[in-house]
């Protein structure tokens, strides 16, 4: 769950609704970012990325003074119009608040393959920007949201020699989650003193850890980003406490990510998938998502059906060499459902159902004998995810 939403000194804010969206609620976002702030940021690996995301990443170069956020729509797919589009939305921006174009890291997200309406943002950027104030992160983390049911938010605190330094996360992410940058966006900031070269490398690692190991539904989007954003001003700089601040960032990371898929679409389940002993992280990671992808499991999840067998057949078409069946031990919980390749002896239907009828579910998978462990958090299948899918543009 979400915690208060601390402050971040150098950060101010705004939300309004500019009739992006196809209803009142708030969907064109403003962070201004004060002089000296330092930004990194990780993007989708989608081939179709926004025009948005390639804006972005090419302004991250500048400097950065402001990030605009719009949903609604996510301007991906549009072709020359689109980048045209975005560009005009930062100088907008830029002109509002005395900053130069390339200083404006633009994100987009919403329905693909629709032009953003730029007069839109021509008559709300001006009166959001007079709204920019240092208590409004929390209607950003309203107004990024799409199918989201609720607001991700996450912070946490440190000290260094009597020094507290603060983070503080929002998210958005409902459907289209899969590693690549798990459609999400999510802003970190902080007050901590760093270079953007070790920022890039904490919100890197960070990232690898959360949102890179979540999935609702196997598809990346177009638009996924992540940033990291400080500000320095809590007179604590990453240099004096590099591995503390990962450790906290981590965390903060990690708690959007499960947030994320706590509400996903149409979920009932939180699902964690672990698996240990592979050849390598990558022999892990290829089961856990093999089976985390499977309709037939998640399926199975959803109406609390102990059907192991599903669980089974996706471990074995996993893509790695030298899986051996007799390696392979599945449990659900604590619940020991096959040993050595085979059904334990002492499962029962009734304890495989008690463990699928919980709302958090841990499926461990031995696949051999190391001590490499990899996790990644999905959820079940629902009625509901379908019919929200299928009438997303309705």
């Amino acid at each position: 769950m979400s915690n208060t939403l601390l402050n971040i000194k150098g950060i101010s804010s705004a939300a309004i609704n500019a009739q992006i969206k196809n209803n009142d609620a708030l969907d064109l976002s403003i962070i201004h970012l004060t002089e000296g702030t330092t930004t990194a940021g990780v993007f989708t690996q989608n081939v179709f990325c926004a025009a948005p995301v390639l804006v972005a990443k090419n302004h991250l170069q500048y400097s950065p003074l402001a990030l605009l956020i719009n949903s609604g729509n996510a301007n991906a797919g549009t072709g020359t119009q689109g980048m045209q589009n975005t560009v005009t939305t930062c100088k907008i921006l830029a002109n509002e608040l005395g900053i130069k174009l390339e200083q404006v890291l633009p994100f987009s997200t919403g329905v693909i393959g629709q032009q953003l309406d730029v007069s839109k943002f021509e008559a709300s950027v001006p009166l959001a920007t007079a709204q920019l104030s240092a208590d409004n992160l929390g209607m950003v983390a309203k107004g990024i949201l799409t199918t989201d049911l609720v607001e991700k938010t996450h912070s946490k605190t440190f000290e260094v020699n009597g020094k507290v330094v603060s983070i503080t996360g929002i998210a958005k992410g409902s459907g289209m989650i899969r590693p690549d940058m798990a459609t999400m966006l999510s802003f970190i900031f902080t007050d901590i003193g760093a270079t953007q070269a070790q920022l890039q490398e904490c919100l890197t690692k960070a990232v690898n850890q959360s949102f890179n190991r979540i999935t609702v539904d196997g598809d990346t989007s177009t638009n996924d980003a992540c940033t990291l954003s400080a500000t320095a001003k809590s007179g604590v700089e990453l240099a004096d406490c590099m591995a503390e601040f990962q450790q906290v960032l981590n965390e903060v990371a990690q708690s959007l990510a499960h947030q994320i898929i706590k509400d996903g679409e149409g979920a009932t389940k939180f699902v964690e998938v672990c698996v240990k002993g592979g050849e390598s992280n990558d022999d892990c990671l290829e089961v856990a998502y093999t089976v985390a992808h499977s309709p037939l499991v998640k399926t199975a999840l959803f109406a609390s059906d102990a059907n192991w067998g599903r669980i089974l057949a996706a471990v074995g078409r996993a893509n790695i060499d030298n899986l051996s069946i007799e390696d392979i031990n599945i449990s659900l919980n604590s619940v020991s459902i096959v040993k050595a390749g085979e059904p334990d002896e002492s499962y029962t239907e009734a304890a495989g159902s008690a463990e699928m009828a919980k709302e958090d579910i841990t499926i461990t998978i031995n696949i051999g004998q190391s001590n490499l462990v990899e996790s990644v958090w999905t959820t079940d299948f629902s009625y509901d995810y379908v019919k929200i899918n299928a009438e997303y543009r309705t």
